[in-house]
């Protein structure tokens, strides 16, 4: 079983009290996507939201031109792109587009979405969000491989082409992300990769093994990816430098905007701090976060490892809005040049020592 180490999710969003203009927030996160080739990582990866007041990236794969664009070798990631509040036809284009860019290293990661807001902003009916992932998927894989695919915003007008088509023959991997058993299930009928998160080892596990036989029992014989994001934060430095007091605010403020997010409306102005953590929050925060030395980190990462079953795609959710730039370069560097040899070590079958 092999292991391929990705960093993410970069989401360019604005830490309260952040004085940096949004040109320079990008600017570095092309920085580090730069950064993680060069130092040996295997891919990268950005995520999508919209309308939230700290500029959570709404355009994926814009981002994902750029950087393919200052890149050679490494895989491009979403993680994820929110299918159903995109036009299936543009997004088939975009991404082609994108590939060719990239020289064929896009990877395509899917999810349904989940914000009322999102939806209703875009002119999207939420109840549609499953169906209409279902058709982007179709619309890909067949414009794609040189079909007619239907147009219109209701796919019924005339069938056109996609042009041009991706650089890789059939075009970018698609993986899905999923949480329920439902959507794990589905990922495994109609993708070619299950992305998890928020999982434990044996949560991974059991999501793996359904993806997987969904997928065999869909008839494809081609192989499927089981991928999962999880944050991390390895740190090397003195002892004085927890590296949980380091990253324990970052962390909780991303931790805690997505539930913001999910019942705010209209929310404008300058982005707000969460509330103070109570003892209970703060233990149950740090046990969702994989933080500790190079060895600690790399050795709970190949439990994941093992718990896929197979080989595994671990990105590393190592971009944290408010962490100083010199601490968020450092961390990059201590997990890719210390975690990820470990972790390589481990899942050759070596001891990491």
């Amino acid at each position: 079983m092999s292991i391929s180490l990705g960093f993410g999710l970069i989401t360019c969003q604005r830490y309260p009290g952040d004085t940096r203009s949004d040109a320079e927030l990008y600017a570095q996160a092309l920085d580090l996507a730069v950064q993680a080739e060069q130092l040996g990582l295997d891919s990268v990866w950005v995520s999508e939201h919209h309308f939230v007041d700290d500029g959570y990236l709404p355009s994926c794969l814009p981002v994902c031109a750029a950087i393919a664009a200052r890149t050679s070798r490494v895989q491009i990631g979403t993680g994820v792109l929110l299918a159903p509040l995109h036009d299936p036809l543009r997004l088939a284009e975009d991404a082609a587009v994108t590939d060719l860019i990239s020289a064929g290293r896009l990877l395509l990661g899917l999810g349904l979405g989940w914000r009322e807001e999102e939806f209703a902003g875009l002119g999207v009916p939420l109840k549609e969000r499953v169906p209409r992932l279902r058709t982007a998927v179709d619309t890909l894989r067949r414009g794609w491989r040189g079909e007619l695919v239907p147009g219109g915003p209701h796919q019924e007008l005339a069938a056109v082409p996609v042009r041009p088509l991706p650089a890789r023959a059939g075009g970018p991997p698609i993986w899905i992300g999923a949480m329920s058993e439902r959507a794990v299930r589905r990922a495994g009928q109609i993708a070619d990769g299950f992305m998890a998160t928020e999982v434990s080892p044996a949560m991974l596990a059991e999501q793996a093994e359904q993806a997987r036989r969904e997928f065999t029992e869909s008839g494809r014989a081609a192989p499927f990816t089981v991928s999962v994001h999880l944050p991390v934060f390895a740190w090397d430095g003195p002892e004085t430098q927890d590296a949980w007091e380091l990253i324990r605010d970052s962390h909780r403020y991303i931790a805690w905007k997505y539930d913001d997010m999910d019942v705010a409306r209209g929310q404008g102005g300058a982005p707000q701090p969460p509330p103070p953590m109570t003892a209970a929050d703060e233990a149950a925060l740090r046990e969702s976060i994989l933080v500790g030395t190079p060895r600690q980190v790399a050795e709970r990462i190949d439990e994941y490892r093992r718990a896929a079953g197979g080989d595994l795609d671990f990105i590393a959710r190592l971009y944290f809005p408010g962490l100083s730039w010199d601490v968020q370069q450092r961390a990059l560097r201590v997990f890719a040049e210390q975690v990820a040899p470990l972790a390589r070590k481990l899942a050759a079958g070596g001891s990491g020592g």
